[in-house]
């Protein structure tokens, strides 16, 4: 299944490179833009993913979606990072996981400008390119944190702000690429050692998270408990490598918003 995926998601991600001045709509919030390619990239994704495994629900950005249920579900960003992709910067993925009874079985991020595939499996690892990958080991004093600013809810630049200064004091150095599926990545393969972003939808994270957990990673939805999917509200997201998670999750949690914000 996942030879059969990895051939789909290059395929989206070829779909992205070949156009060089996408048409741009504005959606409703702050700077929220989707490409033509965007909804192009996922009406391509749910003919072949759902094709792939009759039967089976899509869950992606572009669209309406419903609750999510005990089937297997895929769950699709088609471009994850799409100011990224708009302004030519190279720092975009596409991001799908299929969920089987609200857990996530498979994963797959792909940046196409880097031809960077990861993927990984529940309970069979996680890997780049096809070479097997882990989180670092980086003490938390010299962590390089990366982190969202979710902009499309305004009310959340304090609470993240005030967790970037407490980062600042404590560890390496701190980044903001602007593509949550890939930072989500680059923590399992150890460019990175803690992500957090304190609003994200589903497509956003999903297979982000299962990277990082068969990457040796650990990852927390800091206001929604629980270990099988509750995607009814958006999450506030947290992953680190193991030596860095009791740390640097204390960070977050202390300045995680309340959740009439989040």
């Amino acid at each position: 299944m996942l030879n059969a995926i990895d051939t789909i998601v290059r395929e989206s991600g070829r779909m992205m490179l070949k156009e060089t001045d996408p048409e741009i709509i504005l959606k409703e919030g702050h700077a929220n833009y989707v490409t033509q390619t965007d909804r192009d990239v996922q009406d391509f994704l749910l003919n072949k993913l759902t094709a792939l495994m009759p039967g089976s629900a899509f869950f992606g950005e572009e669209q309406e979606n419903d609750t999510l249920t005990q089937k297997p579900t895929w769950v699709v960003d088609p471009i994850d990072g799409t100011t990224n992709y708009i302004r030519g910067l190279h720092h975009s993925s596409v991001s799908v996981a299929l969920s089987v009874g609200k857990r996530l079985e498979l994963a797959a991020v792909y940046n196409p400008y880097r031809d960077e595939m990861f993927l990984a499996q529940a309970g069979g690892g996680a890997r780049l390119n096809d070479q097997a990958i882990r989180c670092a080991e980086t003490p938390f004093e010299h962590a390089v944190v990366s982190f969202g600013s979710s902009l499309y809810v305004p009310g959340l630049l304090d609470a993240t702000m005030s967790a970037v200064r407490e980062y600042m004091r404590v560890c390496g150095d701190l980044r903001r690429f602007g593509s949550a599926a890939l930072d989500l990545a680059y923590v399992a393969c150890g460019r990175c050692d803690v992500f957090f972003e304190y609003s994200l939808s589903p497509w956003d994270y999903a297979a982000g998270l299962l990277l990082v957990q068969e990457a040796g990673g650990k990852t927390e939805l800091l206001n929604i408990p629980g270990d099988i999917l509750d995607f009814s509200r958006p999450a506030s997201v947290f992953a680190a490598s193991a030596v860095c998670f009791e740390k640097a999750r204390a960070i977050a949690a202390e300045n995680k918003p309340g959740e009439n914000i989040a």
